[in-house]
């Protein structure tokens, strides 16, 4: 036993284990040459590691931020969620070619931003305003065209009001790019049920076009820079352009290849009787559903919406979880759903829940209004929930490193 500690261990192998192991014992280590003990720094990550957080609870939390904007027009709340939103994305974005759209989907946010603002000088705006500043020769329309005006006068009370508007959409599709930037689509797909696996497939292929797409972008400029030659301007863009459009084509075919080889669109043989129940209970919950939300959203259907929402919802995920048996799949290690993505989800359905209750109870704070124009107040408490948001920032694991060495050569 002295001799064996002398080694560096503090206890003898346990049966059916070498010596081989570190100083941590069999379970959780790394094999080891004999008589060396795994490093202090080695042992600390190993006991940092945790598992990624669920793909799933990263859109729901994006959609419910999403779903915030759209509660209000207060430019100081929308530029206060595109700032939780973007401080998540900075500091728990993974370090993979397909969290690089984020980028792209501010740069369109802003294009929306100058689209609306463009319409809103070149064809007028219905909002009255008398602080007007500049005067555009107006263009004549023919009798038909009614209600159409190119050119006139242009006033603040117009481009605020179209700024706010454009601000909320903006803000939503960051929101949008935050959850592309966050969640795995590889991941997402194995977590969806086996009813909607197809359709997920198709989901995933589009979703991650974008990120494709701009690393493409990203790799062939990179290539160019270091061949001297120009990759910005008209130039640059149609040069690029060709290969992007290349690797696209070469990228469907080999999906299409290695779809076919894994035998995608095989079903299994089911009953007669359990696929029409399939789709009865598909059918009707979807019903249920879509009648449940109607009667919510009416004065005269509050007796009944909520029972006949949740019957429907019931309904359909029986419909799912039957429809689940034709598909020949199998999930390898699936994502665990656990604390910290419940967590991350409730986070985002509390400011959604906060700010439309806010909007219900103080409309004019979270809707300012521009006639006449007056500078947007920043509500406390609506301000707080938005605040709430950052909770995935503290309870999910941060990114882990890349390794140099791995990274891929241009």
């Amino acid at each position: 036993m002295a001799s064996f500690r002398s080694r560096g261990h503090d206890s003898p192998p346990n049966r059916g284990q070498s010596c081989r192991w570190g100083g941590t014992g069999g379970r959780g280590g790394t094999p080891q040459t004999p008589g060396r003990a795994t490093p202090p720094a080695q042992r600390q990550h190993w006991h940092r590691h945790r598992p990624p957080l669920h793909p799933g609870a990263w859109w729901l939390w994006a959609l419910s931020l999403g779903t915030a904007a759209t509660r209000t027009t207060n430019p100081l709340l929308l530029a206060l969620l595109i700032t939780v939103s973007a401080y998540v994305v900075a500091t728990r974005r993974p370090h993979a070619p397909w969290s690089r759209s984020y980028g792209a989907f501010v740069k369109l946010a802003l294009a929306v931003l100058l689209v609306r603002l463009a319409f809103a000088v070149l064809l007028g705006s219905p909002i009255p305003g008398t602080h007007v500043l500049v005067h555009l020769p107006e263009v004549p329309l023919p009798h038909w065209a009614q209600g159409i005006r190119l050119g006139g006068k242009v006033t603040a009370e117009a481009l605020v009001f179209a700024l706010y508007d454009a601000l909320r959409l903006a803000t939503l599709l960051i929101c949008v790019g935050a959850a592309n930037a966050l969640a795995n689509p590889s991941r997402l797909l194995k977590s969806l049920p086996g009813a909607l696996y197809e359709l997920g497939v198709a989901v995933v292929v589009a979703l991650t076009f974008a990120p494709h797409l701009i690393a493409d972008v990203q790799r062939l400029r990179a290539a160019r820079r270091l061949r001297g030659r120009h990759d910005s301007g008209v130039r640059g863009l149609l040069q690029v352009g060709l290969p992007v459009l290349e690797g696209a084509l070469e990228r469907s075919v080999a999906l299409a290849a290695a779809m076919d080889a894994r035998g995608y669109g095989r079903t299994a043989a089911v009953p007669p009787a359990v696929r029409r129940a399939t789709a009865a209970l598909t059918l009707g919950g979807l019903l249920g559903v879509c009648a449940g939300t109607y009667g919510l959203l009416t004065a005269e259907g509050g007796a009944y919406g909520l029972p006949v929402l949740l019957a429907g919802v019931a309904a359909a995920l029986g419909g799912l979880r039957l429809g689940g048996r034709r598909t020949l799949r199998t999930r390898y290690r699936p994502d665990p759903w656990g604390a910290r993505a419940w967590l991350v989800t409730a986070s985002g359905v509390a400011v959604a829940a906060l700010l439309t209750l806010a909007a219900s109870r103080d409309p004019a704070a979270l809707h300012p209004g521009v006639v006449p124009l007056v500078a947007p107040a920043l509500p406390l408490w609506p301000a707080a929930a938005v605040l709430i948001g950052l909770l995935p920032a503290l309870v999910t694991p941060a990114p882990e490193p890349t390794d140099p060495r791995k990274e891929p050569t241009t």
